[in-house]
């Protein structure tokens, strides 16, 4: 049999970099991986589907999916993009929010509601901050580049406030001149860096904070999964499996390697001692895919974000969003 053509989309990282220069081939395809910022990504794959498979936001995917937890789209338990997000809230320095709860009753930027950032950000506040999604303003729009809008319809009750910016306005401005307060972002604005000090992280020491929500809750968020084009996936089951398996072997071989300080790979001059960090506090094997125990609860809890702030239209279990074929062990 001929391999397959597949075309994937994805975002350029250590952990993906040996399925695009080839290295690693998953068996039964003729890969082709395009490399470009995701937020082009998901809007190409969203909106019209333009890729075999695709690196996805875990938010989308799961507004993808209809009441039977089908849709355009089948995920693999790939997690090319993890991130703690309690560093991703920024506020006006002098809009007196000093804590968490002062964000209550505030007016706060988002790039899209549903942007899977933003909804880890708001449940970790309303579950552990006692700040409710329905207590904050939200204002969406572009962060650097005007004219930003959600990808996705979505379908929020009227206690839910969203305004979109002006066609002309950007969020990263508007929080240095005040006119917003707040802002949940996973990239991080410009203004944080440019603005003399008007733009702050609403946690000072956000490490020490992502470290205590770790130690407290067992949970690396999950951000991206791998999508693919469930027509593909219908004709082919088999292609699930294969390219899990494919981003399994990349990842592993990053992994096994990443404090090697013979050469240093990546511009860290302390790489060595930043892994062991890491590792004191999250174990050895801290970015792991496959619906492993740590991993379902972190997809179950994305998932019940997502259906708490009106966004899922019922509440997802991790083990029904997947391909069935990448849940099940192969016993040799």
């Amino acid at each position: 049999m001929s391999a397959i053509s597949v075309t994937l989309a994805c975002g350029d990282y250590d952990r993906t970099r040996r399925l695009a220069d080839g290295t690693v081939r998953p068996e039964g395809l003729a890969l082709t991986v395009l490399q470009m910022p995701v937020e082009e990504i998901f809007f190409r794959m969203v909106r019209f589907g333009e890729f075999d498979a695709a690196e996805m936001s875990l938010s989308s995917y799961l507004l993808s999916l209809d009441d039977d937890a089908r849709g355009k789209f089948v995920a693999i338990p790939v997690f090319p993009s993890r991130a703690f997000r309690h560093s991703a809230i920024y506020v006006h320095a002098g809009a007196g929010i000093e804590r968490p709860e002062d964000l209550a009753g505030r007016t706060v930027g988002v790039p899209e509601y549903q942007v899977t950032a933003a909804v880890w950000i708001r449940g970790i506040m309303a579950e552990h901050h006692g700040v409710p999604v329905e207590s904050v303003h939200y204002r969406t729009g572009g962060l650097h580049d005007p004219g930003r809008v959600e990808k996705i319809t979505l379908n929020l009750p009227a206690t839910v406030s969203i305004t979109p910016i002006g066609a002309d306005q950007t969020l990263s401005q508007m929080l240095a001149d005040g006119e917003i307060d707040a802002l949940y972002s996973p990239r991080a604005p410009i203004s944080f860096t440019r603005a003399g000090g008007q733009v702050v992280r609403l946690f000072a020491d956000a490490r020490g904070a992502e470290c205590d929500y770790y130690r407290q809750t067992g949970i690396f968020p999950i951000m991206h999964v791998i999508a693919i084009d469930r027509e593909l996936y219908e004709r082919h089951r088999w292609v699930a499996r294969s390219l899990q398996k494919a981003f399994e072997h990349a990842r592993a071989e990053v992994s096994a390697s990443i404090d090697d300080v013979t050469a240093l790979r990546y511009m860290l001059p302390w790489l060595a001692e930043e892994v062991a960090d890491t590792r004191a506090v999250m174990g050895s094997d801290y970015w792991t895919y496959g619906l492993t125990a740590a991993n379902a609860i972190t997809v179950d809890t994305l998932a019940r974000y997502s259906f708490e702030q009106h966004l899922a239209r019922r509440l997802f279990r991790a083990e029904e969003i997947f391909a069935p074929e990448t849940l099940a062990s192969v016993q040799i």
